[in-house]
């Protein structure tokens, strides 16, 4: 398990824009983590006044930040900036509102020299709120 603190220790991303409380698990290609949904966040003041609604793009960055930190953990990519490169097939299924808990799984489906693809799934409560299949980029920092 990973805590806040051991999170920024891998990646670059700081509040506002560090999406992922914790990592429940790194396993054999595969990380779990979650992302606790409050009604505090800086987008719900324009997305959408009176009807917060996280953004999908916010969730799949949650996923793809989740991505980097187990990628992160392999000694060759230590060094390196994990960027996103793309996504694909991403489908939004459920919307996520303020108190929800966002728990992201990514399963790694293959690396290859410095670019990764993985599959990631977001849920609140058992429910696909999106999932899709995301790029990564390791490059020099």
């Amino acid at each position: 398990m990973l805590d806040l603190k051991d999170i920024q220790g891998l990646i670059p991303h700081r509040y506002p824009f560090l999406l992922i409380d914790r990592v429940l698990e790194i396993g054999d290609n595969k990380i779990v983590g979650i992302k606790n949904v409050s009604g505090n966040e800086p987008f719900f003041q324009g997305h959408f006044p009176g009807i917060p609604i996280m953004p999908g793009v916010l969730i799949a960055e949650s996923l793809a930040q989740l991505g980097a930190v187990y990628i992160k953990q392999q000694p060759e990519f230590k060094d390196k900036l994990m960027v996103l490169a793309g996504l694909d097939k991403f489908r939004f299924r459920r919307q996520v509102l303020p108190g929800d808990q966002l728990k992201l799984e990514v399963e790694f489906l293959s690396m290859k020299k410095n670019i990764g693809k993985g599959h990631g799934i977001a849920t609140v409560q058992g429910e696909i709120a999106c999932e899709g299949d995301i790029l990564f980029a390791a490059v020099e920092n």
